[in-house]
């Protein structure tokens, strides 16, 4: 079927002109989502993405914002937040786990399950519930530090201070 001109009589059989009648309904705008939203969205699908790499057993990694996720071999996956160095794991020996990540249309709420920092430029895991410390030799430490350093340089502390909102 060709195009149809604006002013040729619809192919509904309205009788109307193709301008006044279903032109319209293929122009119907969506509602913008604002980048905060989009975010949020992005968020959970990075999630999702990084948990089936890992339960393919890729090895890959990726930024979004102030976060980095990133997938073993061996089926393990880590979700870090990189202005608190916080992180939880969302797959474990090629198992999706479900992630502590409440969203809502005013903020994304995730209860971190430890923080990390750098020993010996290995990622080093101190959980929040017990204190224990473990380091992840196979996590990509180098790409990290790079994606820390990237972070820094493109967000202003104060836009970085305004990540994490205050507990009551």
């Amino acid at each position: 079927m060709g195009k149809i001109g604006r002013n040729e009589k619809c192919p509904c059989r309205s009788g109307k002109k193709y301008k006044h009648c279903c032109a319209r309904k293929d122009q119907i705008i969506k509602p913008s989502v604002s980048p905060e939203q989009k975010l949020k969205v992005t968020l959970m699908k990075s999630v999702r993405e990084i948990q089936e790499q890992a339960v393919q057993k890729k090895e890959t990694n990726h930024e979004l914002g102030v976060f980095f996720f990133y997938s073993t071999r061996e089926g393990d996956a880590w979700l870090l937040e990189m202005t608190d160095c916080d992180c939880i794991q969302v797959a474990r020996d090629g198992v999706a786990l479900e992630p502590p990540i409440d969203e809502n249309s005013e903020t994304i709420e995730v209860n971190w399950s430890h923080m990390f920092a750098f020993k010996s430029k290995q990622l080093e895991l101190t959980a929040y519930l017990d204190k224990s410390v473990q380091l992840l030799p196979d996590a990509p430490s180098l790409q990290i530090s790079a994606a820390i350093r990237r972070i820094r340089k493109k967000f202003s502390k104060d836009q970085l201070s305004q990540v994490h909102l205050p507990t009551p």
